[in-house]
C-alpha cells in the first residue's frame, strides 16, 4: 500500500533549481484520528514543531483557503503564507502550497497522504512528500536537510501527540 501511495501522490518532477524528498511516518494510532488532526489546515499548530500560530487570511480550512503561519524564533524566517490546494478526506490526501513568506523556500507544495498499516496492530503509515526550489546560495543536499528535519519533526510530533490521544481513548 505504501509504495501505491508513493507512486499515485509522491512522484516529483523537481526542475533543474529544485529539490524534492519524502518521508514516512507509522504512527500507532488509527487512521480516523490521526487524519483528524492532519487535515485541519486552520491550525497546524496542534501538532507542526516550528509553528507558533496560524490565522485564516482565506477560507475557513476547505480547499482555496489560505493561512498566514507565524513561525517560532531560531528559523530563518517569521511566515509563511499558504494555500490549501487539495484535501480529499475518503482518499486521505492533502496538498498545499507557500505562497509567500520569509523563511527561504519558494515554490514548495507538500503532499501528504495518510493510509491503514496493513502489517496489523491498527497503525497508520503516513507519508509527507515535498519539491521545493533551492535557495541562492544552498545545495540541494543543504535544502533537503534543512527540509527533512523540519518534516521529521513534524511527524513525529504529529505521532506523539495522535498516539497519546489514541492511549486516553483506550483508557
Amino acid at each position: 500500500m505504501t509504495e501505491t501511495m508513493i507512486s499515485l501522490h509522491h512522484t516529483h518532477n523537481p526542475k533543474p533549481n529544485q529539490c524534492s524528498s519524502s518521508m514516512v511516518k507509522t504512527v500507532n494510532a488509527p487512521l480516523p484520528l490521526v487524519w483528524s488532526i492532519l487535515r485541519r489546515f486552520d491550525h497546524p499548530e496542534a501538532y507542526k514543531y516550528f509553528v507558533r500560530d496560524c490565522t485564516m487570511l482565506v477560507g475557513s480550512g476547505g480547499v482555496g483557503s489560505v493561512r498566514e503561519v507565524g513561525l517560532v524564533s531560531g528559523l530563518p524566517g517569521r511566515l509563511s503564507r499558504e494555500r490549501l490546494d487539495r484535501s480529499d478526506d475518503d482518499m486521505h490526501v492533502m496538498i498545499y502550497t507557500m505562497i509567500e513568506g520569509d523563511q527561504r523556500l519558494d515554490n514548495y507544495q507538500s503532499t501528504t497522504t495518510v493510509h491503514e498499516d496493513h502489517n496489523g496492530g491498527g497503525g497508520t503509515v503516513v507519508i509527507e512528500s515535498y519539491v521545493v526550489d533551492v535557495p541562492e546560495g544552498n545545495s540541494e543536499g543543504e535544502t533537503r536537510l534543512f527540509v527533512d528535519t523540519v518534516l521529521g519533526f513534524n511527524l513525529t510530533s504529529l505521532a506523539n501527540l495522535t498516539e497519546k490521544l489514541a492511549s486516553v481513548a483506550k483508557g
